[in-house]
C-alpha cells in the first residue's frame, strides 16, 4: 500500500502550502494516522481548525474530501446506505408479469443497481484516494456510533443482502467533536486522537499574516492580542479563529491601520454573536482600554 506523506516535515510543509499552519504535532498525528491506517478523532473547542484540517489535508494530498454531517437522528440509510424502494417497486411491477420467479426477482432488485451509498460506504468503495470527514461526531446519539464501528475497525461494510463489502483503499479518516458528550471508549480505542485549542497569540497572529494578505504585521498584532483578551472573558462562544480572520479582513475593507476602543466597539458582533458576550467585551475594553489596545513595545 503507497503511503501519502513520506515525513512528518512533508505534512507541516504541505499544509503550510494550502494556508494551514500546523505545528509538530498536527504533522505528527497526520502522518502517523497514514502510515498506520488509523482515523484521526480530533477534540476541541468549535473554531480550532478541527474541519479545516481535513479539507487542508484533503486539498494538499489531492484526495477527494466525502462529509457525513453528523446531526441527532441520524441513521443508517442516511450514513451507510438505503435501497432504492420506488426503482425497486418498478421493477418488481415490470417483471411480475413474466415467468419468473420471486427468487430471480429478489437478486435482481437486492443488487448494485438499485443501492443508494451515503457517505461511509461511498468512503469505503472509492477507487480514487479519499478523505472522509465525520465531522461534529458528538451530536450523534451513543447507539448511532456502531454504525461507525465496523467501518473504522476493518474498513468494511456488511449489507445482508449482499455480504461484506471491503475497502477498495483505506480513507484517511477525520471525526471531529466539539465535546458536548463524552463519546464511547469502542469508537475512541480504534481511533488516534488530537486536541485541538485555541492557537497561541503568536500563532493565531501568524495565521491571520497567512489568510489576510493586505494586513500589516502591526495590525495582525493587534488583532491576535485583543481576541486574546476577549477569550478571557467568561462568555457564551469565545471567537473562533475563522472569526478572527474575517474580523482582520473587516478591518482591512474599513481601511483601519490602529485599533481603539471606538473601532473594537463598533465592529466587535464580527467576533461576538450573544449579546451578553457583547455587553461584556465593551465593559473590558473600558475597563481595561490601555491593557487591551497599546500596541506591544
Amino acid at each position: 500500500m503507497s503511503h501519502r506523506f513520506e515525513t512528518v516535515d512533508e505534512v507541516r510543509g504541505d499544509l503550510a502550502k494550502v494556508d494551514y499552519l500546523a505545528d509538530d504535532a498536527i504533522a505528527g498525528i497526520v502522518y502517523l494516522a497514514d502510515r498506520l491506517g488509523k482515523p484521526i478523532l480530533i477534540e476541541g473547542p468549535a473554531g480550532t481548525g478541527k474541519t479545516q484540517l481535513a479539507k487542508s489535508v484533503a486539498e494538499m494530498s489531492d484526495s477527494r474530501l466525502i462529509r457525513l454531517q453528523c446531526y441527532e437522528g441520524l441513521d443508517e440509510s442516511k450514513a451507510l446506505y438505503e435501497w432504492n424502494y420506488k426503482k425497486q417497486l418498478l421493477r418488481i411491477q415490470t417483471e411480475s408479469g413474466e415467468d419468473e420467479s420471486w427468487t430471480d426477482i429478489q437478486e435482481d432488485i437486492f443488487s448494485d443497481e438499485f443501492l443508494l451509498t451515503r457517505p461511509l460506504l461511498e468512503a469505503i468503495r472509492a477507487d480514487d484516494r479519499v478523505v472522509l470527514l465525520i465531522d461534529e461526531v458528538d451530536r450523534v446519539e451513543i447507539e448511532t456510533e456502531a454504525l461507525l464501528l465496523e467501518v473504522l475497525s476493518d474498513y468494511q461494510v456488511s449489507i445482508p443482502e449482499l455480504g461484506t463489502l471491503e475497502a477498495k483503499q483505506i480513507p484517511l479518516v477525520f471525526l471531529t467533536s466539539n465535546n458536548t458528550r463524552e463519546l464511547s471508549e469502542a469508537l475512541k480505542r480504534r481511533c488516534l486522537f488530537l486536541h485541538l485549542d485555541y492557537p497561541t497569540m503568536e500563532r493565531e497572529k501568524e495565521i491571520v499574516l497567512t489568510k489576510v494578505p493586505d494586513i500589516n504585521e502591526h495590525l495582525a498584532d493587534q488583532v491576535a492580542r485583543i481576541v486574546r483578551s476577549i477569550r478571557s472573558l467568561e462568555l457564551k462562544k469565545h471567537p473562533s479563529v475563522s472569526e478572527t480572520i474575517d474580523w482582520a479582513r473587516t478591518l482591512i475593507l474599513l481601511g483601519i491601520e490602529q485599533v481603539d476602543e471606538a473601532v473594537a466597539s463598533e465592529t466587535i458582533n464580527i467576533l461576538l454573536k450573544y449579546r451578553s458576550d457583547i455587553e461584556k467585551a465593551l465593559k473590558e475594553f473600558k475597563t481595561n482600554s490601555a491593557q487591551v489596545f497599546t500596541p506591544a513595545s
